[in-house]
């Protein structure tokens, strides 16, 4: 028997919203779902929800969607060079939809809003670990944008409970492996998939934490009915990982890829590596290593 109050999910299209949607829907839950399909892609809407296809940036838009208890809000722009190319653009599609949807839960009386933030927000601080506490120094656009939807957050969490998720670099089936702009793992095996020649843009030695797309729809999913409220948290493994060793990981599973190096990005961290003691405190759970989210994403393609 599906639940009897209505869960709204944004960025329903997309590679993580569509993964959380469909586990919302093994759980019964009702779902209502947007996606303005800028990025996302149709066949990724789960069937059997209600779809919505509009900008959340435009408010009249709201007055199509039913009250809803819960907002999981995982649309937005998500790439920290492309935020460079029209900073507007970025702004809107990030952060005067999250106004937007931050005004929508207020008057639906919804319990809870469900932020996807970003480890772009902290920039390059000279810390092993990111903790949750310290001051960010975003280096892009898209950080920018980010850091004030988790602002705006706070400054109405007395009319709307909120959970900032800081999310580090999520991986797995189901990414988009025609976007070379956005996923470092999936921009990493497209290439040496199609010709065996992987273009790294940047240090060998850049640190990252990656994450694997079934650990982060479980925490997304077991968010909603707990009693955590008005907290930013790193949804991270806590484990650094250099570009160097996700390379040679990679090229264990496709033998032969040859690494071609490339100028940096637009805006690109050196270290991003979060300090997960917050949310393993929380969610007691149990990560992928990368070996294994690996192989199990080179299998689903």
């Amino acid at each position: 028997m599906k639940k009897n109050y209505k869960i709204l999910v944004t960025g329903v299209a997309g590679f993580i919203g569509s993964k959380v949607c469909e586990e919302l829907q093994r759980k019964k839950y009702s779902i209502i779902g947007v996606d303005n399909l800028s990025s996302g892609k149709k066949k990724n809407i789960p069937k059997n929800i209600i779809f919505f296809k509009f900008d959340l940036s435009n408010y009249q838009n709201y007055k199509k969607l039913p009250k809803c208890k819960y907002i999981l809000h995982l649309a937005g722009q998500s790439s920290g060079d492309i935020s460079f190319d029209d900073p507007v653009a970025d702004l809107k599609k990030n952060t005067q939809s999250t106004l937007n949807l931050i005004k929508f839960g207020i008057k639906s009386k919804t319990k809870k809003i469900i932020y996807a933030s970003s480890m772009s927000v902290y920039g390059d601080l000279k810390k092993n670990k990111y903790d949750e506490n310290l001051e960010p120094k975003p280096k892009s656009c898209y950080g920018i944008s980010k850091l004030a939807s988790e602002n705006y957050l706070k400054v109405f969490s007395k009319k709307l409970n909120y959970i900032n998720f800081r999310m580090f670099n999520v991986y797995g089936p189901g990414q988009d492996l025609s976007n070379l702009r956005q996923g470092m793992v999936s921009i990493y095996l497209a290439q040496a998939l199609k010709n065996k020649k992987i273009i790294v843009k940047g240090s060998l030695n850049r640190i990252r934490d990656f994450i694997y797309i079934d650990d982060v729809v479980k925490i997304w999913v077991k968010s909603l009915n707990n009693n955590i409220s008005n907290q930013t948290i790193n949804l991270s493994s806590g484990k650094p990982t250099s570009v160097k060793k996700l390379l040679s990981e990679i090229r264990l599973l496709i033998p032969g890829s040859q690494i071609i190096k490339a100028s940096a990005t637009r805006g690109d961290q050196f270290r991003a590596v979060g300090n997960s003691r917050k949310l393993n405190k929380i969610f007691k759970y149990k990560f992928t290593p990368l070996r294994i989210g690996l192989r199990k994403f080179l299998k689903s393609i």
